[in-house]
């Protein structure tokens, strides 16, 4: 089972209150957007990091948007993950961890090609841990 299946069955569904029907996590209607980063999206990844208290992701970085709102970032460099506290932002960033997962596999020998991003600050935060 994978860990995503057993997060579902120890959670169980969610409900919207007002109707009692399972719905999305990330909310409504609202269409959840994975796409890869480019260097204009520095200042709204920088944004998240500091809402995480964490520093921005870097290099390539692939970013899950919920309506027009961003709401995770993730480094296939190293990794690293940021996502927005202040919203039910858990299966969304943990959906992202898994397609990073599979791309960075599937993209083997062509991440050089990708778009990178390096938002300011991010050297400065791992200065002041």
């Amino acid at each position: 089972m994978s860990a995503q299946a057993w997060w579902r069955l120890l959670r169980g569904p969610v409900k919207d209150p007002a109707t009692g029907t399972e719905r999305a996590p990330h909310g409504g209607g609202a269409r959840l957007t994975i796409r890869w980063a480019t260097p204009d999206d520095a200042g709204p990844i920088g944004r998240l990091a500091q809402l995480d208290e964490s520093r921005p992701p870097r290099g390539v970085v692939l970013l899950a948007e919920v309506g027009q709102e961003l709401w995770a970032a993730i480094s296939l460099d190293d990794g690293h993950l940021v996502a927005d506290p202040f919203r039910l932002s858990g299966e969304v960033a943990f959906d992202l961890a898994q397609r990073a997962r599979k791309l960075k596999r599937a993209e083997r020998g062509r991440m050089g090609l990708l778009p990178r991003v390096f938002p300011a600050g991010a050297d400065d935060y791992l200065m002041t841990c």
